[in-house]
């Protein structure tokens, strides 16, 4: 297996770690009584979007990450938490 595909396989895992996690917290906002998810409602509809963004990047790498790809060193070493500040 070529380190392309090795990171590209990697990274739809990590995404898909994300993805597990993110809606484990969105199925306990949703069982959340309606007056207390009114409080949070931007919030969560937010983390919905995020989850359909996850997706969507995931599908693209299963899809279209060319086998001979290989990323530049500096995008390997950081950590998907500091790419996205929320």
């Amino acid at each position: 297996m070529k380190a392309g595909e090795n990171y590209c396989d990697n990274l739809a895992a990590e995404l898909g770690g994300w993805k597990a996690k993110v809606n484990e917290v969105v199925d306990r906002f949703d069982k959340v009584s309606s007056g207390d998810k009114e409080k949070v409602i931007d919030q969560v509809r937010d983390l919905h979007v995020f989850l359909g963004e996850l997706d969507n990047r995931i599908d693209g790498l299963r899809a279209e990450c060319p086998t001979d790809w290989e990323p530049s060193e500096a995008e390997m070493e950081v950590p998907l938490t500091e790419k996205y500040i929320y």
